[in-house]
């Protein structure tokens, strides 16, 4: 039975800046939703757990409220630092380790650190992976969790749907690692040039025989 929200509860909550309905991550989880705090008796002792429900499969988590910041729980990134998130995701040429084993392990550190930033590489560094070559499948299913790990935290600073938060993030990593390439016109063309000039030259050499 979850206990309302009373005066003594709520002091929680203001102690912890977050009120009910309020957006903040959990790292791996992503997005969640302040519920209620709710004393529970778990393992012979009684605490005050933080109530959480995900945006992503409305999971319900209780996490104690001394250990909050010992899991990264954190509010989510704000609009004015949107910019410096995109400045991650667009970077053009990330170095990612050759290595499987210390690549995979190097972005498990990342996502667990629960950092907005540290997602966002994982993002663009598996997106430059998957452009070169194909993700294993233990990769592709990191960079789609990872994904919507980061479309759930950028949908609330934008305010918008989760399909236009997609649509943002896609557009900062075609800034960078997923740049389209450039039509090269004039190239195309004397390329073309070249290859009906050689049939000619050809013929013509074939006649003064």
């Amino acid at each position: 039975m979850a206990y309302p929200v009373g005066p003594a509860r709520e002091g929680f909550l203001v102690k912890l800046k977050w009120k009910k309905g309020d957006t903040v991550i959990y790292p791996q989880h992503g997005a969640c939703i302040v519920l209620n705090i709710k004393r529970m008796k778990a393992f012979g002792k009684t605490s005050d757990y933080l109530i959480l429900r995900t945006v992503i499969n409305e999971m319900t988590l209780s996490i104690p409220v001394e250990q909050i910041s010992a899991v990264g729980v954190r509010p989510p990134v704000s609009s004015s630092e949107l910019q410096d998130l995109v400045s991650v995701l667009s970077k053009a040429d990330p170095r990612v380790p050759a290595n499987w084993s210390r690549r995979f392990k190097n972005h498990q550190e990342k996502l667990k650190s629960g950092d907005v930033y540290q997602v966002a590489e994982v993002v663009r560094n598996l997106a430059a992976r998957d452009r070169d070559s194909a993700l294993s499948a233990a990769e592709k299913t990191m960079y789609d969790r990872a994904r919507v790990n980061l479309i759930s935290e950028i949908q609330p600073a934008l305010k918008c749907t989760n399909e236009e938060a997609e649509i943002y993030l896609d557009k900062a990593l075609e800034k960078g690692v997923l740049k389209p390439a450039k039509t090269t016109t004039k190239g195309a063309v004397k390329s073309a040039t070249k290859s009906a000039a050689k049939p000619a030259a050809t013929k013509a050499a074939a006649k003064k025989k």
